[in-house]
């Protein structure tokens, strides 16, 4: 997934920026999906992530925005429980991972999945008496 940023705004007394327009975007093949959204922040010159307007890259402010997205927090546990020997002691011991996402890597699952609709839809428009046959010469 490929985060852009559209635009900035920001305020013209400090140049701190205030808002960040995004887009993101997932290609594959022929098929794309995309999403829009903005994110605001509120930073003075005291904030400790002010940079200067002027030292800005489009890296550190998709960086805002990606810390900006909540986190979730996803716990999964390996297929295979914990083995015992014949005394009941644990051989092996089931292995939980925990990690944490943002929704950054909900909206990318999203994105595919409506790129996965565009290569085999669920539901096509048409009339019936507008399709052109083509003829056989």
């Amino acid at each position: 997934m490929e985060i852009t940023i559209n635009q900035l705004e920001r305020t013209t007394a400090d140049d701190v920026v205030t808002i960040a327009h995004w887009s993101a975007s997932v290609v594959d093949g022929d098929y794309s999906a995309s999403a829009y959204g903005t994110q605001s922040f509120t930073r003075d010159a005291d904030s400790p992530e002010l940079v200067p307007f002027e030292d800005l890259t489009e890296e550190t402010v998709v960086g805002w925005v990606l810390n900006s997205f909540p986190k979730v927090t996803v716990v999964t546990q390996e297929a295979v429980e914990a083995t015992y020997d014949d005394d009941g002691n644990v051989v092996t011991e089931a292995v939980e991972e925990v990690r944490e996402e943002t929704d950054q890597y909900q909206m990318e699952v999203n994105l595919l999945a409506k790129i996965e609709e565009q290569k085999a839809p669920q539901m096509v428009t048409g009339k019936p008496w507008d399709v052109v046959l083509e003829e056989v010469a």
